[in-house]
């Protein structure tokens, strides 16, 4: 069963916190200066290696090749966390955007999931567990990432399938 990204998590205003509890980030106030980049994009950290494996798992288990992806350190990237109202030195979750709008944490791999062929596509099941404890989660394995699957000294060079779908 597909997940329509609306019903993944609802809307939220943004505060004056710079780093969102959890959730969909409103894009409304930044849509002046906004990246029209068409189609769904993962922002993902360039430097760990548990980012590096997850692009290498979409590019292997995607239904369709429409996923595009930018590191979150490239200037691009910055650019999206900016006009998404996130920090540019966000770092801390991989961000999905589509449709104008921007996941992160728990919330932004379900956005990846229903890109994803069976059996992987039903992890968007798990939108009926509790946010705050799929981000719990999220944030535990988050918070190991480096200690438990290392970190590059900078963005590795994409592979040439990779290449084609990277935005610099």
């Amino acid at each position: 069963m597909d997940v329509d990204s609306a019903s993944l998590s609802t809307p939220r205003q943004m505060s004056d916190d710079p780093f969102p509890k959890s959730g969909i980030v409103d894009t409304a106030a930044s849509e002046a200066n906004s990246v029209e980049l068409g189609g769904p994009i993962l922002l993902f950290d360039g430097v760990c290696n548990l980012c590096h494996r997850t692009v290498q798992f979409t590019l292997n288990h995607e239904r369709t090749s429409d996923v595009r992806f930018c590191a979150l350190q490239s200037e691009l990237g910055r650019k999206l966390l900016k006009q998404h109202g996130l920090p540019e030195t966000f770092l801390e979750s991989v961000v999905w955007i589509e449709a104008n709008k921007a996941w992160i944490r728990s919330d932004a791999v379900l956005g990846l999931a229903k890109h994803l062929k069976a059996p992987w596509n039903k992890l968007t099941w798990a939108r009926w567990i509790p946010r705050f404890l799929r981000d719990a989660i999220y944030r535990c394995i988050a918070n190991g990432r480096y200690r438990w699957f290392g970190k590059r000294d900078a963005c590795q060079l994409p592979t040439p399938d990779l290449r084609k779908r990277m935005l610099d």
